[in-house]
């Protein structure tokens, strides 16, 4: 887990959105989805961006019809719109809840942590107003509760998100 970390600690200071990216958002998205989208930090739309095609090929080896569940990946983090949660802050927040043995999470007062670890709650939130269905929001509330089984989208979804 700690090289991961590190890994993604990297990837987001060296994140660049190149011209297939935008294409590939494009076509995955509406215009008020894009729009949505946009106003992510560049290091979370390229995370996204990269979860969602992981998400196609997990789809592609698994049979499932990936026209939902790759517009909801490149939406899961639509939450952090909120409040802008930098690699530094980040890394804090990681240290901070393994120290705390997860109390952390309980600060709801303190926006960065409450978006940190609430983000697929606040998403969620924001994207009722979108018209997407009661089961692409499902997806994006729950992707990191790894205590839901038996829900393979949701696996598939947790899994690239993990990955990525």
């Amino acid at each position: 887990m700690f090289f991961y970390r590190v890994k993604q600690f990297f990837w987001s200071l060296n994140s660049k959105i190149e011209d297939n990216d935008i294409e590939y958002v494009k076509k995955n998205l509406n215009s008020e989805e894009y729009n949505l989208f946009s106003r992510l930090s560049r290091q979370e739309q390229k995370h996204s961006i990269r979860v969602s095609r992981d998400v196609e090929l997990e789809c592609a080896k698994t049979g499932f019809a990936p026209d939902e569940i790759v517009k909801v990946a490149l939406l899961h983090d639509i939450g952090k719109i909120t409040r802008k949660l930098g690699s530094i802050d980040k890394a804090i927040l990681v240290i901070m809840d393994k120290l705390s043995g997860g109390m952390i999470r309980n600060l709801k007062d303190f926006p960065k942590i409450d978006v940190y670890f609430n983000h697929g709650n606040i998403g969620c939130e924001i994207l009722r107003n979108v018209d997407l269905s009661e089961r692409a929001l499902y997806l994006i509330k729950n992707h990191h509760d790894r205590s839901i089984k038996g829900d393979p989208e949701l696996d598939i979804l947790i899994s690239c998100d993990s990955r990525n």
